[in-house]
């Protein structure tokens, strides 16, 4: 086992574990964007950055292994200083009308930038406008709010295992689309929507997300009754109203995800039980 010290609290993680899963264990959370769990770290984003007593360098806690008899600082005046940093480029080409946006509430960027104080970014230039895809029935991409975290990729890629996404073009005008830009209808998405789910931002949104705000529901969790594997999703619930379906955990099917459908069959499910 491996011995290290984080933030103070000693903490033993087994060989091959990272400094993030070793802060998870000692219950220090680290700020990410990302990661995810199980998954190869991407390591793009940059948000989990911690210090090392000896480093020279700041280092990523999701890729950067535990070794014996690190020190390691999670939230020192030069790691907060690095996320204000990374949080201020974010904002250097994001849109911030956080009001009309469908994440508002839910977004991780948004939360960040309220713990770490960064209302706007000092970085000015010229903004790249680019064209939101709106062609699919059940989602809307909006390339001006994404943050190039590749999570839906990773998602669609690695968890799914149907690749109908990936990045785009480079530098500035990197974005995130079926190749070659075909339309929807023509690619091997099964508008699964788990790319959404992942997405930290406001970047992918469900079009239904129009009907309410994350303040406005309360989520109720439950089994899919629709096929035999049974996952586990949350009802969302506004004014006694299911207005969507979310995964609990794994990723969930398109029937899973389809809010009408599976509420319907849920509910119905739910009146025969009590026969």
């Amino acid at each position: 086992m491996i011995n290290l010290t984080i933030n103070g609290i000693k903490v033993e993680v087994e060989p091959g574990s990272t400094i993030l899963q070793a802060a998870e264990k000692a219950g220090v959370e680290i700020p990410t964007l990302c990661y995810i769990k199980d998954l190869f770290p991407e390591a793009s984003c940059r948000m989990c950055m911690v210090e090392i007593e000896g480093m020279p360098k700041l280092v990523t806690a999701c890729s950067f292994p535990a070794a014996e008899g690190n020190v390691v600082y999670t939230e020192s005046e030069r790691v907060v200083a690095a996320r204000k940093g990374i949080l201020e480029l974010l904002l250097s080409n994001h849109k911030t009308k956080c009001f009309s946006c469908r994440a508002n509430g839910e977004c991780k960027l948004q939360d960040l930038c309220f713990k770490y104080g960064v209302e706007t970014s000092s970085f000015e230039g010229e903004r790249i406008e680019k064209p939101i895809d709106d062609s699919n029935p059940y989602f809307t991409y909006d390339p001006n709010l994404c943050i190039m975290c590749h999570r839906c990729v990773n998602t669609c890629h690695k968890l799914v295992g149907v690749g109908a996404i990936d990045t785009t073009k480079r530098g500035f005008n990197a974005t995130i689309s079926t190749a070659f830009g075909v339309d929807w209808s023509t690619t091997n998405c099964e508008n699964c929507c788990n790319c959404v789910q992942a997405c930290p931002v406001g970047a992918l949104t469900m079009k239904r997300h129009d009907d309410y705000r994350a303040w406005e529901v309360e989520r109720q969790e439950a089994t899919c009754p629709l096929c035999p594997k049974g996952c586990k999703i949350n009802l969302l619930v506004k004014k006694g109203k299911i207005v969507d379906v979310e995964s609990a955990g794994d990723i969930i099917c398109v029937r899973g995800r389809n809010m009408k459908l599976a509420a319907d069959f849920i509910i119905d499910f739910m009146n025969n039980q009590k026969k």
